[in-house]
């Protein structure tokens, strides 16, 4: 199954098990980032990206600026490996990897999470390419993809048994990322974006891997 199909078949059981309530308060919160300024605010193809160094799950520090050196790099956000829908996606970045970096390119994935949480969803889900860990959320904001917890958010998450400032060693702090997909070019042009604020959608990996062999992109 594609990636899109895998997503739809867990929100469809994803459905049957949440009390509708607390279905009604995810989607309130999608609707108001939907149209809010974090619509307007995170970065698009045409875009300059930031500077990206953290620490990668064994605790090394990664340069994505020495990456663009090699070639361009597709960079995913998710939101931690707690999350199933993450989950889905980076299986499905690490099925096309081998492609990936046939077109010349490297693949990074960011999360809030910690390393030792990261190093976590890279055992799990047997990942091969680099998991950051942006604790503290520094360049996620800098992409504008980071948005705080409405109060009726978090009693969500406790339903879920999930405490967020815990996950990512922020304490107190309820925010995530919007689960965005960026492709960036050598020269650290943004020239893909996926930045729906539904994180049940994610990007389709081979619309990213087909930017990448754009002929203009790998030159």
């Amino acid at each position: 199954m594609s990636l899109k199909e895998q997503l739809a078949e867990y929100r469809a059981g994803w459905y049957q098990r949440v009390p509708a309530e607390r279905q009604a308060i995810m989607q309130r919160h999608i609707d108001e980032l939907r149209s809010g300024t974090i619509a307007r605010s995170m970065l698009k193809v045409g875009d300059r990206a930031p500077a990206i160094v953290l620490k990668n799950a064994k605790g090394a520090m990664v340069d994505v600026g020495a990456l663009l050196k090699k070639g361009p790099v597709v960079v995913t956000f998710y939101r931690g490996g707690w999350c199933p829908y993450c989950n889905l996606e980076l299986k499905a970045y690490q099925e096309i990897l081998p492609q990936i970096v046939a077109a010349g390119a490297s693949l990074v994935a960011i999360s809030p999470e910690k390393p030792d949480d990261t190093l976590s969803t890279v055992e799990k889900n047997a990942l091969a390419f680099e998991v950051l860990s942006d604790v503290g959320q520094k360049v996620g904001r800098s992409f504008g993809l980071v948005y705080d917890f409405t109060e009726e958010l978090k009693a969500a998450y406790h339903g879920f048994n999930l405490d967020i400032p815990a996950r990512n060693g922020t304490p107190g702090e309820w925010a995530l990322p919007v689960s965005a997909t960026y492709v960036i070019d050598r020269g650290g042009s943004i020239v893909y974006a996926y930045t729906d604020v539904d994180y049940r959608d994610r990007a389709d990996p081979r619309d990213a891997l087909t930017v990448l062999t754009r002929k203009t992109l790998a030159a």
